[in-house]
């Protein structure tokens, strides 16, 4: 151990302490030793390459530490001022500074008067991580040298050298026979590029290795690579939920599959998906991010009056069931708002909320929107919130959710959508309008009449993949017959006025304001948005399979 190449002495101000090279250039010490770096040199010696001399280095990574010794993220990655033609350090698999009987471990440090260094010998406290961020550390014999003020920084390292953790925290007793140490993966934590030099048995070095390599180019290409997306992606819906709150960054995301993902592909997916990314270049923007409450009704099977109900909240793209039931179908209502309040707990503080209901094809002109939000508001549920509807039979269609998708990506950057009219009293015939539809490549169709009046000409745009359709909840009971304009045609031309210039992402928010304005008219039974209906379709809301609700009769 004393004639290591990569034992680090490091001055800065007042402070001395030790660290250890992990490449040409670079120098992991604890933060704590570096504190003053702002406004004193930091200066970084070999003892045991001392032709070398002081090298200047500067504080490249930073790993959070905030100033008490109970802080956690003690870390600081130091860039020498120039490469230096040094063996760096290796590391063992986490864990490795375990064992029955437990191996001795060494670190390399510089306590006062001794500038050459010392070690001291340590054996590692097994058991869970002091605040899930240390390794207690209790010297390994009586006598000789102990952890001192001088130490901090040190690699602890096995008896072949290999490093297992970082000196820390001298703490427990006043003779300095009890420290702290972060181990490795912690350490990988607060500085994740660190997880491409520590083996981990999961996962294959030359998959680890080019896992942070495309990290890195995505760091310098600036790109705009969604870590959450990428971890979902990667771990399936089997794996790991996503941690609470999410990642802050690409690296923190490719760690955490290194380190908590045991599955043995991950890494490999991770990285796959973030290559695909890296060469499919700068991308339109998602959607708004909205976070759906889902609400699927469907028949149960069970009675005509009987209706199987699941609402479920989605967060950080995972899908959080609130809960399931059969009921007749008056009761549904209470039952929808009162889980629809508590689908509200399992959102984000900042979510943008989406109440979606997914309904079949005969219950698509529910007056959902006019439901109250519960028994002590009388709000309707449509003037609260964005509040859209979605055809079930389309919602579980593969075919016509990947059309969709293909078509969204398109919408997210169009400043506004033509309106294709479904108009009364036009002799059209379904399958023109299919191909009209089609033709045109339509965004957004919109019917003056409800399902019912004419049930062929629906399902022509239910079953084309237009991602918005919209209609009124009231209106025309016969397309065939008019005498002249009627109320179909009048909210069509209302409803094209209304839609000019506004995105297509943004239709729910657009729809909840005109269905606030209906309702605070003078004269609300008359206004021509009072039953608005909106099917808005958006498959990359729903980033998991469509979920069959469970049927009571099997």
């Amino acid at each position: 151990m004393s004639d290591a190449a990569w034992h680090a002495r490091i001055v800065c101000g007042n402070e001395v302490g030790a660290g250890f090279l992990i490449s040409a250039h670079r120098v992991l010490t604890c933060a704590h030793v570096v504190r003053w770096s702002d406004t004193s040199a930091v200066t970084v010696t070999f003892p045991n390459h001392r032709e070398l001399g002081p090298l200047s280095a500067t504080v490249a990574v930073h790993g959070g530490w905030s100033g008490d010794a109970a802080d956690p993220g003690d870390l600081a990655v130091l860039e020498l001022d120039h490469e230096v033609p040094l063996e760096p350090a290796t590391f063992a698999p986490p864990g490795a500074e375990l064992g029955e009987p437990a191996p001795t471990l060494v670190a390399y440090g510089f306590p006062q008067g001794y500038d050459e260094g010392m070690l001291a010998r340590y054996q590692a406290v097994p058991g869970a991580l002091v605040s899930d961020e240390w390794r207690q550390l209790e010297a390994a014999t009586a006598h000789g040298q102990a952890l001192a003020p001088g130490f901090s920084g040190a690699a602890v390292a096995l008896a072949d050298g290999r490093v297992v953790g970082m000196v820390t925290t001298i703490a427990g007793t006043r003779d300095g026979r009890v420290g702290r140490m972060l181990p490795t993966q912690v350490m990988a934590r607060h500085w994740p590029e660190l997880g491409a030099l520590v083996p981990t048995p999961d996962h294959g070095p030359d998959a680890v290795r080019r896992l942070y390599t495309l990290v890195r180019r995505a760091v310098a290409e600036g790109a705009d690579c969604d870590p959450n997306r990428l971890y979902v992606d990667a771990v399936g819906p089997f794996g790991p939920p996503l941690p609470e709150g999410g990642f802050a960054s690409l690296g923190a995301a490719a760690g955490y599959v290194q380190w908590e993902v045991p599955e043995g592909e991950a890494v490999t997916r991770f990285a796959d998906r973030l290559r695909e990314a890296l060469d499919a270049g700068p991308v339109p923007p998602a959607a708004a991010s909205w976070s759906p409450i889902l609400v699927e009704l469907d028949h149960s099977g069970a009675g005509a009056d009987q209706v199987t109900v699941e609402v479920s909240a989605y967060r950080d793209g995972q899908r959080r069931r609130v809960g399931s039931h059969r009921l007749p179908r008056g009761a549904v209502r209470t039952y929808v708002q009162e889980r629809i309040d508590e689908a509200f707990t399992q959102l984000a503080p900042d979510a943008d909320e989406l109440i979606t209901f997914v309904l079949p094809r005969d219950w698509l002109n529910e007056p959902v929107a006019h439901w109250e939000c519960g028994v002590d508001d009388s709000t309707p549920l449509g003037c609260a919130y964005p509040l859209v509807v979605v055809d079930r039979s389309r919602h579980r269609s593969g075919r016509l959710r990947h059309q969709l998708a293909k078509k969204w990506q398109k919408l997210d950057t169009c400043p506004g959508a033509r309106l294709h009219r479904v108009d009364c009293g036009v002799p059209e015939r379904p399958p023109s309008l299919r191909k009209r539809l089609r033709d045109d490549d339509a965004d957004l169709a919109g019917f003056a009449f409800p399902p019912a009046t004419a049930q062929p000409h629906f399902e022509v745009g239910l079953n084309t993949p237009v991602p918005v359709l919209l209609w009124p909840r009231t209106g025309c009971p016969d397309t065939d017959r008019h005498g002249g304009p009627c109320s179909g045609t009048t909210f069509l031309d209302e409803l094209a006025g209304s839609l000019t210039g506004v995105p297509p992402t943004e239709l729910p928010r657009h729809v909840m304001a005109l269905r606030e304005t209906a309702a605070a008219d003078d004269e609300p039974d008359r206004h021509w948005a009072k039953d608005l209906q909106l099917l808005w379709d958006d498959p990359r809301c729903f980033p998991e399979p469509a979920a069959s609700l469970h049927s009571p009769v099997a």
